[in-house]
């Protein structure tokens, strides 16, 4: 066993939730055969006795016990996608437009009948107090964002082409939601589609993508046979990035392309060459010579900045005609409220510590879409998210089953992934809430288990320099 895994004689924590199977039963299939009696005819004599030193010392060499970040035992994914895709019921993957519209409709009709209340009755004629007037604002900018984020998600559904059976309605019911809320939809829908392609591929995935631990050293100022000496909290610092993260966190992804990959080297046109994430680096979502597209994505990619042009000059208009102020107030901060739910949800839904990640070579599509967790957001998550918190494994196996069946089609692949299923829906909402700042904290960097060699050593995990989970991994300096 690695020397980072906790000890046996003190209970791991749990964070996996397993379908089909109770925690004996789940033990009991991973019963070792140096752990089981065996029975042989020539048991007494002194050759068969070393014959069986040597196996049982053979498998303890090539059975390397992987560790998670909470210092659970870990086990790769060994179900097939065929066996995933046998378990949905058929049903499950019919889409509907009739629903779909439906949906974009009480989202834009919520947000329409909330800023009428709110502008009708909310004046200084029917509120005089200025402080209750101002706390009723920011009430209006919180549900706003929630409203908002709604309709994202169901543009979120036209890109995965899970909204209706015809890609011309959906990309066009697409494009005007998501350019509704500024974002480029065609853009982000190509990018998004090679996330799922890659997900949790420390190479190529797409968004948040954790440091490596020299990354993470260079970002604090240490060297990398350092970090497993630093074992103080720093929750100063830690708030500070988890608001960055929070506020601009989605901006920055469309403009540098912040936490995804930075091997732009290998774009098969030779797009990459010399271009990296971060300011003026050549990578975003609104050029279409960007090493993220290839060239017959230009025309998708100029149309998506049209649309943002269209958005943002009527937003203008109305400023320059009600005030800026007011439009900040109406559009502006449910914006950064749609930011900050967009970035919550797609961080806890790929980082936490029984999550790993995978290098290049260990990497496959099965292992990396089991790489994502499902969360509870209760009514606010399964109502108005459209359950995008509750059934996020499923949808990186299966991104074209409609969100109304999702929780169907969910508990189907749950009883094929057995132990490998993760979730975390302990304390509903506030869970959801507490989980942010909880994997903030968890989750620095990545490392392979220590001591881990063949593929394992391409199995990593979430370390950090708070003292929490399994001690980061001991390396001497060079």
């Amino acid at each position: 066993m690695a020397s980072t895994a906790i000890s046996s004689s003190k209970p791991a924590l749990r964070r996996m939730a397993t379908a089909d199977a109770s925690d004996s039963a789940a033990t009991s299939t991973n019963i070792s055969p140096i752990d089981s009696p065996r029975s042989s005819p020539s048991s007494t004599s002194l050759s068969s006795l070393a014959s069986d030193s040597e196996i049982i010392a053979s498998q303890k060499q090539q059975k390397q016990t992987l560790i998670d970040g909470y210092g659970n035992e870990f086990e790769v994914p060994d179900y097939t996608i065929a066996d995933i895709h046998k378990a949905i019921p058929k049903h499950c993957f019919e889409r509907s437009a009739a629903t779909g519209l439906y949906y974009v409709a009480r989202d834009l009709i919520s947000l329409g009948v909330t800023f009428y209340l709110f502008n009708r009755f909310l004046t200084p004629e029917n509120v005089p107090n200025f402080y209750l007037r101002t706390i009723g604002w920011a009430l209006y900018t919180a549900v706003q964002g929630l409203f908002g984020t709604g309709l994202w998600i169901l543009a979120h559904e036209c890109g995965h082409q899970a909204f209706s059976p015809s890609k011309t309605l959906n990309d066009t019911v697409g494009w005007v939601c998501h350019s509704i809320l500024l974002v480029p939809y065609f853009s982000w829908k190509i990018s998004h589609g090679k996330h799922h392609k890659a997900t949790g591929n420390m190479e190529r995935d797409m968004v948040f993508v954790p440091k490596t631990r020299e990354q993470y050293a260079s970002r604090v100022g240490h060297l990398a046979h350092e970090l497993h000496e630093l074992a103080e909290e720093t929750p100063i610092w830690t708030l500070i990035y988890l608001v960055g993260q929070q506020l601009g966190g989605w901006p920055a992804y469309l403009i540098n392309n912040v936490t995804g990959h930075n091997n732009h080297e290998m774009q098969k046109e030779g797009r990459g060459k010399g271009k990296k994430n971060g300011w003026f680096g050549g990578v975003n979502h609104f050029d279409p010579n960007s090493p993220l597209y290839e060239a017959k994505d230009a025309k998708l990619i100029l149309l998506s900045d049209l649309g943002l042009a269209i958005v943002g000059t009527i937003l203008f208009t109305l400023g320059s005609k009600f005030g800026h102020m007011n439009v900040f107030v109406w559009y502006g901060i449910p914006y950064l409220w749609v930011n900050h739910w967009l970035v919550a949800i797609t961080f806890l839904q790929h980082t936490d510590p029984s999550l790993p990640h995978y290098s290049g070579e260990s990497w496959t599509y099965t292992r990396g879409a089991a790489a994502t967790i499902d969360r509870e957001f209760g009514f606010i998550g399964r109502q108005l998210l459209h359950g995008i918190v509750e059934t996020h494994v499923l949808h990186h196996y299966v991104s074209t089953i409609p969100f109304y069946h999702a929780d169907e089609a969910s508990e189907a692949i749950q009883k094929v992934m057995g132990r490998h299923y993760r979730s975390d829906t302990k304390d509903g909402p506030i869970g959801f809430l507490k989980a942010i700042w909880k994997s903030f904290r968890h989750c620095n960097w990545v490392e392979p288990n220590e001591g881990a060699t063949g593929e394992n050593a391409g199995v990593l995990f979430y370390k950090n320099r708070n003292g929490l989970g399994p001690k980061p991994n001991v390396i001497t300096a060079n």
